[in-house]
């Protein structure tokens, strides 16, 4: 015969309160006696009742989580980016005493913001009107790693021109001169602003880039081979090459390796993204470090300040990315 199921009803019985003095105890009211929430507490241990967690949510009218939102693409989980960001928003969320709802959208359809208190969205592509209609129904909404600067929203982003920037500084202080780069998407504003950053500082200090020395990936490790291998196919190679992520950087040393060059003396390579693989490679790679974990547990908490409504106006952060110098660069081979 199964087990009686505890209910709301059982623990007043046995306490002699009634159910709203049991609700109240539960949802933590301070109006209740001492006496009464004593006997209440001894009802709800003795019976072991356990209570139901959306009933409370529904009764004090919060759902006491937050939903990430994120554009699916091949590799998902396999991204460290990807993969970074859950893992911050989900350890604050932990420290937060909320919940994490996870969704990926292909950008189509409509967000379903019943169940949360508020949206962080990651790297809007295509999908404004998502964020818009969350908006529309009152959602607290949070954009983040991506600067948003025609609407009133709040968001934490990294300044990703500024890491290109650096980057093509970096190379160029080296000597470098035929310098190629394996884009990001360029539909994506990271991939676009890295990019951005990268061209105008050699447009400015190196006379520009030629578009032989330009391909556009996807951040994929394909999109890496096939970039890394045309450019060997070039009378004048780059003498070094920055990807925008490590993944994709990674796949070019081992493209190069494979041809038999050396990496950094034949050709030096930079990256993006600080991903902990960077360190265990042939070479440990150079790169740009974006603190996404930190960028994460900064977007829930400000999300969770708009929730509380703490803030006033909009929280609008940008933070700086830096070079971590490993062993992929050095000055170009005469």
């Amino acid at each position: 015969m199964p087990k009686k199921k505890i209910s709301i009803e059982d623990v007043a019985q046995r306490a002699k309160v009634s159910i709203t003095t049991v609700s109240r105890v539960i949802n933590n009211v301070p109006t209740v006696s001492d006496k009464n929430r004593a006997k209440v507490e001894e009802a709800i241990a003795a019976l072991k009742f356990k209570p139901n967690v959306s009933a409370q949510r529904l009764a004090r009218g919060v759902n006491n989580a937050i939903g990430l939102v994120m554009p699916g693409y091949p590799g998902i989980f396999h991204s460290y980016y990807a993969i970074e960001l859950i893992r911050g928003v989900g350890h604050a969320c932990e420290t937060h005493r909320m919940d994490m709802v996870f969704h990926i959208t292909d950008g189509n359809n409509p967000i379903n913001s019943n169940n949360v208190d508020g949206i962080i969205f990651a790297d809007i592509i295509e999908n404004r009107k998502q964020v818009d209609a969350a908006m529309a129904g009152g959602t607290p909404v949070l954009i983040i790693n991506n600067r948003v600067d025609d609407m009133e929203i709040n968001y934490v982003a990294i300044d990703n021109f500024e890491g290109g920037r650096i980057v093509a500084e970096y190379l160029t202080g080296f000597g470098h001169e035929r310098i190629a780069t394996i884009t990001g998407k360029l539909t994506t504003q990271s991939g676009h602003h890295r990019f951005e950053g990268f061209k105008q500082y050699l447009e400015s200090h190196n006379g520009g880039i030629p578009p032989q020395y330009v391909i556009e990936g996807d951040y994929s490790r394909r999109s890496a081979r096939l970039a890394a291998e045309d450019f060997l196919k070039l009378d004048e190679r780059p003498t070094a090459i920055f990807a925008a992520s490590d993944d994709m950087a990674l796949e070019a040393i081992a493209v190069l390796l494979e041809k038999g060059l050396r990496v950094p003396e034949d050709i030096s390579v930079i990256g993006f993204d600080d991903n902990p693989a960077c360190l265990f490679g042939p070479v440990a790679l150079t790169t740009v470090r974006q603190p996404l974990f930190q960028m994460a547990e900064q977007a829930v908490k400000v999300l969770v300040d708009a929730i509380n409504k703490k803030n006033e106006g909009h929280v609008q952060q940008v933070l700086t990315p830096e070079i971590v110098v490993r062993e992929t660069c050095c000055p170009p081979q005469k």
